[in-house]
């Protein structure tokens, strides 16, 4: 199975092992993680999580100059 990342625009091959899969994926061109849940050798979902693509600032952006 392949999916397209939704970070980059870059084709990933999942291959068998997710066909029954529900959890985070991470593209190899731009490292972006992607949700997604597969069932019987189908994509049923693929999403950014929200706080990639709200644009949240990141935790080390938070955190009080040393």
């Amino acid at each position: 199975m392949k999916i397209i990342c939704l970070s980059c625009g870059h084709k990933v091959d999942l291959g068998d092992a997710y066909d029954d899969y529900a959890g985070p994926v991470k593209c190899v061109a731009c490292r972006a993680v992607l949700e997604i849940v597969t069932g019987t050798g189908n994509l049923r979902s693929l999403a950014l999580p929200r706080e990639v693509a709200r644009g949240a600032p990141s935790a080390a952006a938070d955190a009080p100059d040393a």
